[in-house]
């Protein structure tokens, strides 16, 4: 009979262990993560006791058990702790097995018999807060979590379809989360301290990382994970979950290929970054891409593609490389598209130069809530450049340059759609023109869910001409022109 098999017997008012039996201290409980509310040993570490608070199953056997199971947890990890090389690379493919060896010593020497299962369960849960990232590793592993915001020690939110829930998981105490995230943020040649309390960051599958930390964050470290599914969402993938149909698609890929200039708009968390990842899909395998981002996102799969990715200044403020930077440099590198994760700054006065300086078909996104207020954005931050430069001559930048522009929304049920697509005309006076081809038609709101479709408005784009020239042939139908069915 195994340790557990007996803990439970006796949490059940059955007989104790009897003989040379271990004590029921060293057991481990039924609850995977343990129950007991004791509290935790003073002799393990913050390291040893941050698992201890991870509870994802309901407990059956609280108590003695519990607290024996995290009794054996803390214990056994901190004789493995102690006894690992420090200078040991965590990301070696050997460290596992080391630790794997060194676990099963302990529990040897120890006299700890253990079923596989229960085995297993304990080693997962202490090589995720040796080389993994803790609590966290529960809430990273589980795909139906789009976003983890962890509000100090005690307050882990999550995101899932589209709606926000606290997440029973928690932190011991602030080191630990500070602990956690310098793992994250070590790699990457980044820190983050009371001299540098904010950092963006990216974990190893590409998800975005920010963080930011007393003194600025009142409550605690505050840490917000913007989590990429393992596979990359494709545009069949956006077209089953509604976010547009495959008309648009197809429109959006004709532009793509055409070498039209693109903008993708939208607010925070309405799925800028997907969309662009999506567009650039469309890019032909052939061509050469540059991709500019803060933390690197984009997950472009064709085989011409270099990375740039931005780089904070060092302790003594030295050494930070900006997009700004990153843009200019990479005109001298001879792309064929340039793809800006976002514009935020100055650094769109040279996007768009590089838009109308033989860099056709290059994209970028903008935080705006409609078209026309990301054209006002685009101009405000060509003025954040430092030029002084006439708003006219600005505005001729932007229309020159720039030739359709996706706005992407999160609607109040959570979901994440298209709602327009819009083309830039040109100048007339010192206004510059625009056309909807396509928006959004709201239907009704029911059981929780917004009914609705994204509809041609009947009005053929300009450029359809340079689509034309590329080899596409769009119908007139996909615009709603000579054809009563609009989807």
């Amino acid at each position: 009979m195994s340790l557990l098999r007996r803990i439970e017997q006796k949490g059940k008012g059955g007989e104790p262990p009897k003989g040379n039996e271990p004590a029921a201290s060293s057991n481990l409980p039924a609850n995977r993560f343990g129950g007991g509310s004791n509290p935790p040993d003073s002799n393990s570490s913050s390291d040893d006791r941050g698992l201890k608070s991870r509870v994802s199953l309901p407990t059956s056997s609280a108590g003695a058990g519990g607290q024996g199971y995290l009794d054996l947890k803390s214990r056994v990890q901190q004789k493995l702790l102690s006894e690992l090389d420090p200078s040991m690379d965590t990301r070696s493919a050997e460290v596992r097995n080391t630790i794997e060896e060194l676990f099963n010593t302990i529990l040897a020497e120890e006299n700890i018999v253990l079923s596989r299962a229960e085995k297993t369960r304990l080693f997962d849960q202490i090589v995720a807060e040796i080389l993994g990232f803790g609590p966290l590793e529960i809430l990273l592993a589980d795909e139906t979590i789009s976003e983890i915001m962890v509000n100090g020690a005690k307050n882990v939110y999550v995101e899932q379809k589209g709606r926000l829930t606290r997440s029973n998981v928690v932190f011991e105490n602030e080191d630990h989360v500070l602990r956690v995230l310098d793992r994250i943020v070590a790699p990457l040649g980044r820190r983050i301290d009371e001299s540098s309390p904010m950092v963006d960051a990216r974990l190893p599958d590409g998800s975005r990382v920010n963080a930011i930390i007393r003194p600025l964050a009142l409550c605690g470290p505050t840490i917000t994970i913007r989590k990429f599914s393992k596979k990359p969402l494709t545009v069949e993938d956006l077209i089953r979950f509604g976010s547009f149909t495959a008309e648009i698609a197809e429109f959006m890929r004709a532009c793509v290929i055409a070498r039209l200039n693109g903008v993708v708009s939208g607010g925070t968390g309405s799925g800028k970054t997907t969309l662009l990842n999506v567009m650039s899909s469309f890019i032909p395998n052939d061509e050469r891409i540059v991709t500019i981002e803060n933390a690197a996102e984009l997950q472009l799969r064709q085989e011409h593609v270099v990375t740039l990715e931005t780089r904070a200044a060092n302790i003594e403020g030295k050494g930070e490389v900006t997009i700004r930077d990153l843009v200019i440099n990479s005109l001298r590198m001879r792309p064929d598209r340039i793809v800006v994760g976002e514009c935020r700054g100055g650094e769109a006065l040279d996007m768009l130069q590089a838009m109308n300086t033989g860099h056709d078909g290059s994209l970028t996104t903008a935080h705006a809530n409609t078209p026309r207020d990301c054209l006002a954005r685009l101009e405000t931050m060509c003025l954040m450049a430092g030029m002084d430069l006439p708003v006219r001559a600005i505005r001729e930048q932007i229309s020159a340059a720039v030739d359709v522009i996706v706005q992407q929304e999160r609607l109040r049920d959570g979901s994440r759609k298209v709602v327009k697509i819009s083309e830039v005309q040109g100048m007339e006076g010192d206004i510059i023109t625009m056309s909807e081809i396509f928006e959004f038609e709201q239907t009704g709101y029911e059981a929780g869910k917004v009914i609705g479709r994204i509809r041609p408005t009947g009005l053929r784009p300009k450029f359809i001409d340079r689509i034309d020239a590329a080899g596409i042939h769009l119908p007139p139908a996909v615009f709603g022109i000579g054809s009563l069915n609009r989807f």
